[in-house]
């Protein structure tokens, strides 16, 4: 399966991305970079700010988007209304 993970690899996401690698998922990180950018090299890493620039997920599909770190309404609002549509 293809999967989008929202946010960084600490706390939650870092429990959720080395879970689906170990089942085999093709799974692509959108974050800031600010945290553990290196902890998986072997995983596409698009670099952005739900807050503002989604642009490297544009033109993209995924099976399923997890996101783990939803704080401000408006930017959940944004990537949520950008899943619907993708």
């Amino acid at each position: 399966m293809k999967l989008l993970l929202l946010g960084g690899t600490v706390f939650l996401g870092r429990h959720i991305a080395s879970l689906a690698l170990k089942k085999g998922h093709d799974l692509t990180l959108f974050n800031r970079g600010q945290s553990n950018p290196d902890l998986y090299p072997e995983v596409e890493t698009l670099k952005g700010d739900r807050d503002g620039n989604l642009d490297p997920l544009r033109g993209r599909r995924w099976d399923a988007v997890i996101d783990t770190s939803g704080y401000i309404p408006r930017a959940v609002k944004t990537s949520a209304q950008w899943a619907a549509d993708a």
